[in-house]
């Protein structure tokens, strides 16, 4: 489907300067200017996060401890530190909410602001996002890089461009020229999988991709075709929704031993039943569906769900049901990883802020960026 031309935004992405590497590095000072990788220590460990020094040598986040120190031999791992990480990152969006009440957090370390219409009537996003930038330096000590343009893919994409500490404007005038010679790899949405599959395709640049058909696009790539054929042109509708509702909550473990018997299993899933209890009350929240995640030896992944018909959010209710999955078939072969989770949650029926459609936007031939 094509969709209608939107009207143009201003919307600014921020995104943090490599996170949760730089947080350990502001709070310990000796760190700064090494490379350190957040978690991903052990034999089994697998790597959260790391630094810029760390990247040069090919060290990314989701690999694994034991492969990072090889091509990193001098590597340094700190721990995992989320609620630090959150304090900070509750500072990072009382910023955001100076400007605009527009804001749609992605997780810890970015998110969207809308700020075609702002608290401090300034018509210039650039200049927002570079006061905001400065105002993140001064309250935590962190850099942060921004990304602006007409909308959020535009402005998600634009955020990389000129990291770390740094930020790019793609004005209305400037967004076809930009897609069209963006390597499609950088395409926010084109992973390794899809990059691949595009290559073979003879679709390299965005206009590359500019030149194919919807009717090729959707044969080749199925409900997404639709998708690319809209934001190489610049067309992406979404709107900044500040009322993200948490659909699941869950906790998992990996173990540095592989786990052959069911009760050891079950002595595994305790401590991993009260981390989920401790984060549902937090978030004071319940949950009716309850799902064990297992990783077996061979990295093949299973899950097995139940929803109850009652909300529950107590360890003892949740170890209960989680027992009862264990146990409904054999297990296929030992185990590496197991995780529970809560899904269908209470907060869905909870009133959340709404933005208005009625509200409009004058649409201009161009925008102040």
């Amino acid at each position: 489907m094509i969709e209608a031309q939107p009207r143009q935004r201003k919307i600014i992405h921020v995104d943090m300067d490599a996170f949760y590497a730089s947080v350990a590095q502001l709070d310990d000072p000796s760190l700064v200017g090494k490379a350190i990788a957040v978690g991903g220590s052990g034999r089994r460990g697998v790597i959260s996060a790391a630094s810029y020094e760390a990247r040069k040598f090919g060290v990314r986040s989701a690999m694994a401890g034991s492969l990072a120190i090889k091509l990193c031999p001098h590597l340094i791992f700190v721990k995992t530190d989320f609620e630090r990480y959150k304090e900070i990152s509750d500072r990072v969006r009382k910023i955001f909410f100076e400007y605009t009440d527009l804001v749609e957090p992605l997780s810890l370390d970015e998110a969207y602001l809308d700020v075609t219409e702002n608290k401090k009537g300034n018509p210039s996003a650039s200049l927002i996002a570079l006061e905001i930038r400065q105002k993140i330096k001064e309250r935590t000590g962190l850099n942060a890089s921004a990304g602006i343009s007409i909308n959020k893919f535009i402005a998600k994409v634009a955020s990389d461009i000129n990291k770390p500490n740094g930020q790019k404007t793609v004005p209305p005038e400037e967004v076809i020229p930009f897609l069209e010679v963006l390597d499609i790899k950088k395409f926010y949405g084109v992973g390794k999988v899809m990059k691949e599959k595009m290559y073979r395709h003879g679709i390299y640049t965005g206009l590359d991709l500019k030149g194919k058909s919807i009717e090729f696009l959707s044969e080749n790539f199925g409900k997404s075709g639709a998708y690319y054929y809209n934001i190489v042109r610049g067309i992406h509708n979404s709107e900044v929704k500040p009322s993200r509702t948490r659909k699941s909550l869950a906790a998992e473990r990996t173990f540095s031993e592989n786990i052959a018997s069911e009760i050891f299993m079950l002595e595994k899933l305790a401590p991993i039943s009260e981390e989920v209890e401790r984060r549902l009350k937090k978030s004071k929240v319940a949950g009716k569906t309850v799902t064990l995640k297992i990783k077996y030896s061979d990295f093949t992944l299973q899950t097995r769900s139940k929803t109850l018909p009652l909300y529950i959010s107590d360890k003892n209710l949740i170890m209960e049901t989680v027992t009862e999955l264990l146990f409904q078939e054999g297990m296929k072969n030992s185990v590496r990883l197991l995780g529970i989770s809560m899904s269908n949650l209470n907060n869905e029926k909870k009133q959340t802020l709404k933005v208005s459609e009625e509200k409009k936007y004058e649409v201009q031939l161009k925008l102040d960026f």
